[in-house]
C-alpha cells in the first residue's frame, strides 16, 4: 500500500493545482533546508500561531503572500522545473513577507511593497546562485536579506511605508552592566531556547518554536537535533559573555545559530563526530557574528535578519573540507541554483534543500 507521502507526490505529479500547493509548501520548508510539504505546512501553522498571539495577523498573511508571489514569479520566468518543484524559489519570499509587516506599518501600500519584494527575491535568488556557484557554495537566505535590507532602508525615504518597530540610527554604546545581568528563573531559559528557534521566521513565541522543532523532526531528526543544539549553545554563549538578557530571552541570539547548525550539521555535511565539532564551532562563531553585526548596523538602524548565519556558514563551507570518516560525495559540492534533471521522483527525494542540484549545469 502506498504511503501518504507517495500518494501525495503522485497527486502532485498529476494535478497542476496540487502541484502548485506542493511547491509552495516545500518552499516554506526550505527556509530550514527541508524538502518536505508537511514541514512547510507546520512552519506556516507556527507563523500563524505566533502572529495571532502577538495580534499581528499581517505577518502571517504577508508570509503566505510573499511565498505565493515568489513562486509565481519563478513560474513566470520559466526557471528550471526540478529546482522549482523542490521549493527553492519560495523560501526567500516567505521571509520577505514575514519581515516587512514586522518592521513597517501595515497599510495598503505595504502589500504592494511585499509583492514587489517577494518578486524581486526570486530574481535575486537566480542572480546570487549564479554568482556563488563559482565558489561552490549555496545562496542560503542572502536574497531575502539583500532585498529586505533595501526595502526597509528605503522606507525612511517614503511617507507611504512608515516604520513601525525599527530603532532609529544611533551610535553604538557599551552594554550596561545592569543590562547584562542574567535572570536565573526557568522561564528565562525556556523562552530563550524556544524563541531562538521561532525567530528564524521573525516570530517571538515559544509555542511557535516547539511547532518548528516538530516540523523539523517530521522531515529529519538530525535537523531537529541540530536546531536544538544551535539554540541551546547560542543561549549559553550569549549568557557566558554577558549579552543583554532581554535580547537573549527574545531569541535574537539564537535564530542564526539554529540555521548554521542545520546547514553545517546535516545539510551540507553528513552527520558524524567530526561534523558535530565543526558545526559546534560554527554555531559558537555565529553568536559573535550576530553580536558584531548588531553593533555594525546600529548606526544604520536596520536589523541583521539572517545575515550572521549566511556569513558564518559561507565561511565554514568555503574550506570544502571532507569531514566524514570515509570519503563521500559531499552535499556542499552541489550548489543551489544549478540545473538538475527533472524526473518524476524529484519531489520524493528527502535530500536537503540546497544539496540536490547536479554539478556543472546552469539554470535556464
Amino acid at each position: 500500500m502506498a504511503s501518504i507521502a507517495e500518494s501525495w507526490n503522485h497527486m502532485a505529479d498529476g494535478n497542476a493545482l496540487i502541484r502548485f500547493v506542493d511547491v509552495n509548501l516545500r518552499g516554506a520548508g526550505q527556509v530550514m533546508f527541508q524538502n518536505n510539504p508537511v514541514t512547510g505546512l507546520l512552519f506556516i501553522v507556527g507563523i500563524a500561531w505566533g502572529a495571532y498571539v502577538a495580534n499581528m495577523p499581517a505577518v502571517a498573511i504577508g508570509a503566505v503572500v510573499g511565498l505565493l508571489v515568489a513562486t509565481l514569479t519563478a513560474y513566470a520566468l520559466h526557471v528550471d522545473v526540478a529546482t522549482l518543484r523542490i521549493g527553492l524559489f519560495g523560501y526567500n519570499g516567505i521571509l520577505v513577507g514575514a519581515a516587512l509587516p514586522t518592521f513597517l506599518v501595515v497599510d495598503p501600500l505595504l502589500w504592494l511593497y511585499i509583492v514587489l519584494g517577494a518578486a524581486v527575491s526570486t530574481v535575486a535568488f537566480l542572480a546570487v546562485a549564479n554568482v556563488f556557484k563559482t565558489w561552490g557554495v549555496a545562496a542560503l537566505t542572502f536574497p531575502f536579506v539583500l532585498v529586505t535590507w533595501f526595502l526597509v532602508l528605503a522606507a525612511s525615504a517614503f511617507n507611504g511605508v512608515p516604520i513601525a518597530s525599527m530603532g532609529p540610527p544611533a551610535i553604538p554604546q557599551a552594554i550596561a552592566a545592569t543590562a547584562a545581568a542574567i535572570p536565573t528563573d526557568t522561564q528565562f531559559w525556556l523562552d530563550s531556547f524556544f524563541n531562538g528557534v521561532a525567530q528564524v521566521f521573525l516570530i517571538g513565541n515559544g509555542v511557535t518554536g516547539v511547532i518548528f522543532l516538530i516540523a523539523l523532526a517530521v522531515s529529519s531528526l538530525w535537523a531537529a537535533l541540530f536546531a536544538m543544539l544551535g539554540a541551546g549553545v547560542a543561549v549559553l554563549i550569549a549568557v557566558l559573555f554577558g549579552a543583554d538578557a532581554s535580547t537573549i530571552q527574545a531569541g535574537l541570539f539564537g535564530f542564526s545559530p539554529v540555521l548554521t547548525a542545520i546547514a553545517l550539521g546535516c545539510t551540507f555535511y553528513k552527520p558524524s563526530w567530526p561534523v558535530f565539532f565543526y558545526a559546534l564551532l560554527g554555531i559558537i562563531f555565529t553568536v559573535f557574528v550576530q553580536a558584531a553585526m548588531d553593533v555594525a548596523l546600529t548606526p544604520i538602524g536596520i536589523p541583521t535578519f539572517t545575515a550572521p548565519f549566511i556569513f558564518a556558514t559561507w565561511l565554514f563551507l568555503l574550506p570544502k573540507e571532507n569531514l566524514a570518516p570515509v570519503r563521500h560525495e559531499r552535499a556542499a559540492q552541489a550548489v543551489v541554483g544549478e540545473k538538475v534533471a527533472a524526473t518524476k521522483s524529484t519531489a520524493d527525494k528527502s535530500a536537503s534543500a540546497e544539496a540536490v542540484m547536479a554539478k556543472g549545469k546552469k539554470i535556464k
